[in-house]
């Protein structure tokens, strides 16, 4: 299984609460590479904040798969 996180970047709504809106996928490297992560945005964050949360447990959502 491949460990992944969804990226996000929050945004708040004129009731005060903060939603984060899904903009694209992390991919832990090998455990020997040089790098930690594989980070793909599928759009820009107009904030320039990242938030990345683990997956959902118990298969809930599809593991993305990275577009080279």
């Amino acid at each position: 299984m491949t460990r992944y996180y969804t990226v996000t970047t929050p945004d708040e709504g004129n009731d005060g609460k903060t939603r984060f809106h899904k903009i694209g996928v992390a991919f832990l490297q090998k455990p020997d590479a040089k790098s930690f992560l594989t980070i793909q945005l599928f759009a820009t964050p107009v904030t320039g904040q990242l938030v990345l949360f683990e997956p959902k447990p118990d298969g809930q959502g599809d593991a993305p798969a990275l577009v080279e």
